[in-house]
């Protein structure tokens, strides 16, 4: 088993053994693997996550759970919800924000539930109504840098359903910019444009 923790485009992966989906990297000289569980050698991998030469890391330890929780505490953890939504024709709602094609989501409230969160961030950055909440797709990870924090955000995705007819409304004070149905072949193109994240959430629904 694993966990994949993107640093821009970058994949860290968090294991207990090398996985054949892990294995390609493993073997690449831009790749940096670490098979022992420290503080000092977590603060090493994330700092080589941040240099250029570096496409992708990898640690392996037996017990996943004490690793992740290792590499967890350097960060700051936000919880979000979002959502892969379907109309009638199975079409999939995009939204542009900030340059990039994306998927609607946001930060958890307190006191919301991951599901009750998924629902309202679609509703306000979307405008749509009357959404049905089908199965959970997947948790995504990314990194970033905020006001001199390292934030580690995780996303729950899932998969959604909506009447067709509706009005859609981009939230602009979120930065959305565009919003749009799009076909399954319509896909590849959007996501030239997009985050590792977003491809791995539309990978587990083909």
């Amino acid at each position: 088993m694993f966990v994949k923790i993107y640093f821009g485009d970058k994949p860290l992966f968090l294991c207990n053994e090398i996985t054949p989906e892990i294995a390609p990297f493993a073997h690449h000289d831009d790749a940096i693997l670490i098979d022992e569980l420290s503080a000092n050698a977590i603060r090493s991998m994330i700092h080589e996550m941040k240099l250029e030469k570096i496409h992708a890391g990898i640690i392996v330890h037996p017990d996943l759970e004490a690793l992740k929780k290792a590499f967890f505490k350097k960060f700051d953890l936000i919880q979000a919800a979002g959502g892969m939504v379907f109309n009638g024709q199975k079409e999939v709602l995009f939204i542009f924000r900030r340059g990039k094609w994306d998927l609607p989501k946001g930060k958890l409230d307190e006191g919301e539930s991951l599901e009750q969160c998924a629902i309202r961030e679609v509703e306000e950055e979307t405008g749509l109504r009357n959404i049905t909440l089908n199965e959970f797709m997947i948790t995504t990870w990314h990194t970033y840098d905020e006001y001199g924090q390292h934030i580690l955000k995780e996303s729950h995705w899932y998969r959604m359903q909506v009447p067709d007819g509706q009005l859609l409304v981009p939230q602009t004070e979120e930065q959305i910019t565009g919003i749009r149905w799009v076909k399954r072949e319509g896909w590849d193109e959007l996501m030239q444009n997009t985050f590792p994240s977003i491809k791995d959430v539309l990978e587990t629904a083909k």
